[in-house]
């Protein structure tokens, strides 16, 4: 729930230390290493494409071999070339050659029939024309449902609690406002009546009541009254009800309907069954009825019917820092969701949140933050000759060395998810107009250097040039990732990657905070939207009046539709060789959309950094524009937070993990597949037991980071430092079963499973790398230290292939698990 006293706020706009840039955490790091800025200058400056795999296979024919490539976006690969002067002055050109000179083929083989090059002006022409008349139709329409809502609704006492509800500084506050302007309204009587259109009442009340009944009567046996026959107790009948109701919009309660007739609040009784569903999933979730292996199943199944939630940010460059008041509503009301996605502006704002602790953003999201915001700080003296030279606006490695800050340093998407248990989400769109986009997170691209995907996700042509993707690699140097091709602007394709959300993570929950200036005219919610009902009647009915609400949809779908004809039928011009239809026709919004109330100034300012007072302005508009919502929010994280918690608790230890985890200095996690494969290859040839390298037993997290941290300066210290090992640290939830247990679960493991120091276990374990036919028949029954062991034994049975542990080892040296991984603890390989 909403922590609506003010317990986890951070500092408000109006608190003097909010405007104090010293006080930012880390305000005077830069977290980029230079050996990393340098790789990505010369891996900017490779040729693209990549030389193929003949090329490479012939070195003969690198002699002839020319990389083509434009100087930038703005000119074309082909220069003219003035011909060579005669010596009398007259160009040398061959008319013979010119008439035995080969016809080029079309750019596009489809596009060769007559009829399209006859037609396709014309036609571009009349739905160009119509579209535009369109375009002024339904500003003309807008502008009527704007004066009639601002003129003829909003007058006296309603208008007055109006501008009182805008001028809050404050959550609490707001809801008191939203409570006397409701109660003005009339919304309070709707919110005692059960009956509503949008949802079934019916089947709520009486799911509610029994669910409430069945508690209070498993509470009682419980508490020592007994227990029934098995499958007859009360608590097996509650645990039922709930994998019967606990989804996704059950009976239509995640209707946004219901969350749009007040200002504050939805019907008493979906409030009453939020709460119930809540108190009783607490109550079976820690029952003493139900066996550890019931409470993992109930909470898996529940986990994938009722789905994940994700914050979603949409680009519009300087737009974006209206995110920053977003994050800061949903951060101090303990609301932020553990999935967050941006794309361009956003992918910067996403990026920070994901790479921070809690209270190291309570303490950034203020207005002292436009003191680290310098990507624009360039006069036009620096930029204009930069444009007119390669094309775009900014520098790529100039804007490296500042994004680094908002990232941490060189983090890749695993080391972020490591440090603050946020799952970092960053849209790409590849440079080549064929290929797919990605969605790069811990999953897709682990190894992936965060600035270098938020820079990618901005590059938007004439703005920023296609940068290369970076990762980093074992010893924690970059290197070009995705064989060096470049990337671009996501959001001129996957704005909202809802898609992607949900097949990786089970997002079924969007909250997309919308900026993006070129949109903000088309979004209009006829019948009101969550926390900002319809003004008319009292919040009854439509905006501008029936006529008015119908013009505006026929009119956008008008819109919309000639713009899909000219996309299908490949008629737009491709200027910079970008297909921008997509900027228009691609799905900007989500369950819950947040549109924050911008200003005509923003326009003249969109590439430009804010000053402490703009950014004042922007974290303020942001959060009035969430506060609205938070009540929705607020009841699906109620249910979300009881399932997870659960998730986290009856995790087994001994589930295989998919990442490494923090401090984990088990086998897993230290010797890594090349390790081992080094070892095999080592005991090989020396047939004797291999000692392991001391470098070995430091985890790969820390090797890789140890090179970007700064040598004289602490790693700021997380959540999980500051209070201990009694926190848990949130983990990466999804319907499968590749997820990590908690800190605390492996440790319980570990000492259970594991022997008394990892040292003694390597060297244990290094005795199998033997390939002497002899030795292994002379001690098949005998460890590396000697002693005798049934479960490690050496079985060699034909010569092929021997089994290790679980483990398969082929005559090609090569290590496979075959089996056991159920069986062993996690401090076996």
């Amino acid at each position: 729930m909403a922590d609506t006293r003010k317990r986890t706020d951070g500092p408000t706009v109006e608190t003097d230390s909010a405007w104090d840039f010293t006080a930012l955490p880390d305000y005077d790091d830069d977290f980029y290493d230079p050996d990393d800025i340098l790789a990505f200058a010369s891996a900017l400056s490779a040729p693209e494409p990549s030389p193929s795999e003949e090329d490479l296979l012939n070195p003969k024919k690198k002699q002839e071999t020319e990389f083509i490539t434009a100087l930038n976006d703005w000119r074309p690969i082909h220069q003219k070339v003035r011909g060579q002067q005669k010596p009398n002055g007259a160009t040398h050109t061959s008319t013979k050659a010119k008439r035995k000179r080969k016809q080029k083929r079309g750019r596009d083989e489809t596009r060769e029939g007559w009829t399209y090059s006859i037609v396709k002006y014309p036609f571009l022409l009349v739905v160009l024309g119509w579209i535009i008349c369109l375009g002024v139709t339904y500003f003309a329409t807008r502008l009527y449902i704007y004066f009639y809502e601002q003129k003829i609704t909003w007058r006296g006492r309603r208008n007055r609690l109006r501008k009182q509800l805008r001028q809050q500084t404050s959550y609490q506050d707001w809801i008191q406002s939203a409570k006397a302007l409701d109660k003005y309204l009339g919304s309070d009587r709707w919110k005692e009546d059960d009956d509503y259109a949008y949802y079934d009442s019916r089947t709520v009340r009486r799911v509610k009541e029994q669910m409430t009944d069945l508690r209070h009567k498993a509470m009682g046996e419980e508490a020592g009254a007994g227990s029934d026959m098995e499958g007859h107790r009360p608590v097996d009948e509650l645990r039922v009800l709930a994998e019967a109701c606990v989804k996704n919009n059950f009976a239509g309660t995640e209707n946004t309907r219901l969350y749009s007739e007040t200002y504050y609040g939805t019907k008493d009784l979906v409030q009453d069954y939020v709460e119930e569903v809540a108190t009783s999933l607490k109550f079976l979730l820690n029952s003493q009825h139900l066996t550890l292996e019931d409470k993992r199943a109930l909470a898996k199944h529940l986990s994938t019917n009722f789905g994940r939630t994700a914050l979603c940010l949409s680009g519009g460059a300087s737009f974006a820092y209206y995110h920053f008041g977003l994050a800061k509503a949903l951060l101090d009301a303990d609301l932020l969701p553990n999935i967050i996605t941006g794309t361009s502006g956003g992918a910067l704002v996403a990026a920070l949140l994901c790479t921070r602790t809690d209270e190291e953003l309570k303490k950034l999201l203020v207005p002292a933050l436009a003191g680290r915001i310098s990507a624009c700080s360039e006069p036009i003296t620096t930029w204009l000759p930069r444009w007119w030279r390669t094309g775009a606006r900014f520098d790529s490695v100039d804007w490296a060395r500042r994004c680094s800050w908002f990232c941490h340093g060189s983090l890749t998407f695993l080391e972020a998810y490591e440090r603050t248990g946020r799952i970092l989400n960053v849209s790409c769109v590849p440079s080549d107009p064929h290929s797919p986009t990605i969605l790069a997170n811990y999953l897709t691209a682990p190894d992936c250097v965060i600035w270098s995907a938020v820079l990618a996700s901005a590059a938007v042509p004439g703005i920023l040039n296609p940068v290369v993707l970076m990762r980093k690699n074992r010893d924690g140097r970059l290197g070009p990732y995705s064989f060096g091709h470049k990337w671009k602007d996501g959001s001129l394709r996957t704005d909202i990657p809802l898609k992607s959300l949900n097949l990786h993570f089970n997002v079924n929950f969007s909250i997309v905070s919308q900026v993006n200036p070129h949109i903000n005219l088309f979004f209009f919610s006829s019948r009101g939207t969550v926390g900002r009902p319809v003004t008319h009647r009292r919040g009854r009915g439509w905006r501008g009046g029936f006529l008015g609400s119908a013009i505006e949809q026929y009119l956008k779908l008008d819109l919309n539709k000639w713009l899909k004809v000219l996309r299908h039928l490949e008629l737009l011009p491709q200027p910079l060789g970008q297909n921008w239809s997509e900027i228009w026709l691609q799905r900007f919004s989500g369950t819950i959309t947040i549109w924050p109330r911008t200003r005509a100034s923003d326009f003249w300012y969109i590439l430009s950094d804010p000053a402490m007072s703009r950014l004042a302005h922007m974290i303020h508009y942001g959060q009035l524009a969430a506060w609205p919502k938070l009540k929705f929010i607020s009841n699906r994280m109620a249910i979300e937070k009881v399932i997870e918690d659960a998730r986290e608790s009856t995790r087994p230890a001994t589930q295989a993990l998919p990442t490494p985890m923090p401090d984990d200095r088990t086998v897993r996690n230290v010797l890594s597949a090349e390790d081992m494969q080094t070892l095999f290859a080592r005991a090989n040839d020396t047939h004797a037991a291999v000692e392991v390298p001391t470098e070995m037993y430091t985890p790969r997290k820390e090797r890789s980071q140890s090179r970007h941290l700064h040598p004289d300066r602490a790693e700021s210290p997380s959540l999980r430092h500051r209070f201990g090992i009694w926190f848990r640290q949130p983990s990466p939830r999804s319907s499968q079963e590749t997820v990590r247990p908690s800190l605390a679960e492996l440790r319980r493991a570990h000492s259970e499973h594991r022997r008394e120091s990892v040292i003694e276990e390597l060297r244990r374990q290094s005795g199998v790398f033997w390939d002497d036919p002899e030795a292994d028949a002379t001690a098949s029954d005998t460890d590396a230290d000697g002693h005798t062991t049934d479960e490690e034994a050496l079985q060699d049975d034909d010569g092929d292939e021997r089994h290790v542990g679980g483990s398969q080892v082929d005559g090609s040296g090569s290590l496979s698990e075959t089996r056991g991984r159920e069986q062993r603890g996690p401090g076996y390989v």
